[in-house]
């Protein structure tokens, strides 16, 4: 490839240079940006289209853009991955014990469950009300024992976390 060249036809291998026009498939996998097919010419871009299996599309013109233009694109991308990947390499950290927002506070208790153990045991029947104060005290309990872990310095909670009943 020489300076000048941005991409490369993906049918014919012709160089594509910058700011020249060029042809793009109308269909949205092709547009892809791990796809990325570039055509020259409209034979080049109609000869894709039964390898692709295409039911309805069409060549769409586009120009390629300058090179200072290129290269502010490719400046920006490379810093956008850049963040993404010091954002998934930098450890979260969560304060063992802490309300958070993002801890979702959806019942704990398979309610069906919980209904046929009340009326099995006692034969009385189970209000609705009852799944979120049990799914409450599910959470303190739950709160514990990943403080016994944490305080062991372990990840992992284990039988002997959980507080015995009072």
């Amino acid at each position: 490839m020489s300076d000048s060249t941005w991409k490369i036809c993906s049918t014919c291998k012709t160089p594509i240079e910058f700011g020249a026009d060029h042809y793009l498939c109308s269909v949205s996998t092709c547009n892809r940006a791990r796809m990325g097919l570039y055509f020259c010419s409209v034979p080049c871009w109609d000869a894709h289209v039964p390898m692709m299996r295409h039911r309805d599309a069409w060549a769409e013109p586009a120009r390629a853009p300058s090179r200072a233009e290129w290269e502010a694109e490719e400046a920006k991308r490379e810093a956008a991955e850049s963040e993404e990947r010091r954002e998934e390499a930098a450890p979260k950290r969560r304060i063992v014990g802490a309300e958070s927002d993002d801890v979702p506070k959806e019942v704990l208790v398979v309610v069906s469950k919980l209904k046929a153990y009340v009326r099995a045991r006692s034969g009385m029947n189970t209000s609705d009300g009852v799944t979120g104060p049990l799914s409450d005290h599910l959470r303190r309990i739950c709160d514990r024992a990943i403080q016994n872990a944490a305080r062991d310095g372990r990840k992992t909670i284990l039988d002997r976390d959980i507080p015995k009943p009072e």
